[in-house]
């Protein structure tokens, strides 16, 4: 998958074994099988090219690892528990990411602390009825 994400298009058997062989010695058929393999578990698609196939990631890296780590929590018996954990082993720099995340997920309107609500002050000629000071909230 490293290599499928690596290039972001569609790639062939080929491709990528002529990719991993600048490392090791590697088959065609192991890089054959385990693009099957990929292909049969659902996290690529492929589209026949002649004889061969092209293959292309369904997902980007970041969402495979947010689905793992998903998976993860949704196991644990105690997810806050497990969050504690996992924030416990998070460098500065992950953490200062992960507050980054939870500021685009919550969106503008929860970028800035809300400031404690003042309670209302009374209105002179409002003591009858506590709702008109609220322009007839209460009524």
């Amino acid at each position: 998958m490293t290599r499928v994400w690596k290039w972001n298009r569609p790639v062939t058997v080929r491709e990528v074994l002529e990719d991993l062989q600048k490392e090791r010695s590697i088959a065609y058929t192991t890089v054959m099988t385990v693009l099957d393999n990929l292909h049969q578990k659902g996290w690529v698609r492929r589209e026949a090219e002649g004889r061969a196939y092209r293959y292309e990631a369904v997902s980007t890296r970041a969402a495979y690892a947010a689905a793992l780590m998903n998976d993860a929590w949704s196991q644990s018996d105690n997810p806050a528990a497990a969050l504690v954990a996992f924030f416990g082993m998070m460098s500065e720099e992950q953490r200062h990411a992960l507050s980054d995340a939870v500021r685009i997920v919550q969106g503008p309107e929860t970028a800035e602390p809300a400031a404690p609500a003042k309670p209302a002050e009374p209105v002179e000629g409002a003591d009858e009825n506590p709702g008109s000071a609220q322009g007839g909230a209460g009524r």
